[in-house]
């Protein structure tokens, strides 16, 4: 199947993003699954309002198995294709903590794997697109300081995937989600 420009999913009632300080920028590189680049950015809008982040800029690289595993060896050593990795770009100096402990100023790339998520939808029978705004969810909660390195961090950072997935109007994830190897730089 080539992948699409178009929008054909149909769209749940969800909030829409409110902030207009935070940019989002989209880019499909890979053609073996159809992808909503138009929806994708507005998840993460909506999931980036949610977390409370200001003037952050991230960007969303969506790739096919073959480029997520080049970047996942060159990165953490591990030759074989991987959910999600993700980067924090941000200069230190200009990364804020508010008074509630939210991260503002955030720069960083987020890139995750359509032909991963197409397979592992198959799996867990949900929507291919359900599960690449998970893949960029988990990578956004990566970006604003979770980890998944412990049980009780694992435990916390899953807590807040289904919180976020609620916020922008997709179901809970199917099940729970395995140790991941995403990469913060």
């Amino acid at each position: 199947m080539a992948a699409s420009h178009h929008c054909s999913t149909p769209r749940p009632p969800h909030p829409q993003a409110t902030s207009g300080s935070n940019k989002v920028v989209v880019c499909n590189r890979q053609r073996t699954t159809a992808v909503c680049s138009k929806t994708l950015k507005r998840f993460c809008l909506v999931a980036i309002d949610a977390l409370g982040m200001t003037d952050s800029d991230i960007s969303l690289a969506i790739v096919n198995d073959k480029v997520i595993a080049e970047l996942h060896e060159t990165w953490l050593g591990i030759s074989s294709p991987t959910d999600v990795l993700s980067f924090d770009l941000s200069s230190h100096a200009h990364t804020q903590l508010s008074q509630h402990r939210k991260r503002h100023g955030i720069h960083g790339e987020i890139i995750a794997s359509a032909e991963t998520a197409s397979r592992e939808a198959r799996v867990y029978g949900w929507s291919p697109e359900n599960e690449l705004t998970y893949y960029l969810i988990h990578g956004l909660l990566h970006l604003v300081g979770y980890d998944d390195q412990t049980p009780s961090e694992r435990i916390s950072m899953r807590r807040k995937e289904r919180a976020i997935m609620k916020a922008i109007g997709l179901p809970s994830p199917p099940r729970r989600r395995p140790k991941t190897t995403c990469h913060r730089r």
